[in-house]
């Protein structure tokens, strides 16, 4: 992992003193296969990281003490299950073994949860919110690049679930200014970690500057869609 700016110190003690349907809304789909991940780690790795969201989101259930909040989460951990099952239901359909597909992610996507998962649930909610929203957005970006199965990816990642989880979060914030600034500082902290995700699944692990430009409008799209989640929560991108 690349210590960006932001992310430096997470580990220090802190106080709280601090679309439509059918065009998938603001995601570009763009088309260049020769950046474009291989269709296997396309499928791979968007499968294990919706797995990774769906066991985020229900270790938060035990220790949630309202039921509505409970219910919340176990709404979005469900999505990211269907999810996971459908994109599982894809790599069958193409004669191919999940567990061989979603393994050689295991390791940097758990590493990558752990960099990611807060010291305070309000925290990882606000992770998963964030990190599933760009990386979600990123795989529809790119899903014009793989035909039929691109477009197949595209309907079970559409639509998100986690409208509850933004519930939870602005009604802390409305109880308790002083988380503002706290979650805002973490969702800044996010971005880094997940660019890297999206980063490193791009076929050539170097890029010239002609590939540079032809990337850089999916990166400047997952960085608006980051604002406009933060911006809808009250938080500063």
């Amino acid at each position: 992992m690349v210590t960006w700016p932001w992310q430096r110190d997470r580990s220090a003690a802190r106080t709280l003193k601090l679309r439509s349907r059918g065009d998938y809304g603001d995601v570009t789909r763009v088309d260049f296969e020769e950046l474009a991940p291989l269709i296997d780690t396309y499928l791979g790795q968007a499968a294990y990281l919706q797995l990774g969201f769906f066991e985020t989101l229900s270790q938060l259930i035990a220790p949630t003490p309202e039921l509505t909040q409970k219910e919340s989460l176990s709404v979005a951990a469900g999505t990211a299950l269907t999810k996971h099952r459908e994109l599982v239901g894809v790599i069958r359909g193409r004669g191919d073994d999940p567990l061989e597909l979603m393994l050689p992610f295991r390791e940097p996507l758990d590493a990558f949860r752990r960099a990611t998962h807060g010291a305070r649930p309000l925290e990882t909610m606000l992770s998963v919110h964030i990190t599933a929203g760009m990386l979600d957005d990123f795989y529809l970006s790119l899903s014009a690049s793989y035909g039929a199965t691109g477009n197949r990816v595209a309907e079970i990642l559409h639509g998100d679930g986690r409208e509850g989880l933004v519930g939870i979060i602005t009604d802390a914030i409305a109880a308790d200014e002083q988380w503002r600034d706290l979650l805002a500082l973490w969702g800044r902290r996010l971005v880094g970690d997940t660019l890297l995700i999206a980063r490193g699944a791009l076929r050539p692990q170097t890029l010239d500057a002609a590939e540079e430009k032809k990337v850089e409008p999916v990166f400047t799209a997952l960085l608006a869609g980051h604002s406009r989640r933060m911006a809808a929560l009250g938080l500063d991108a």
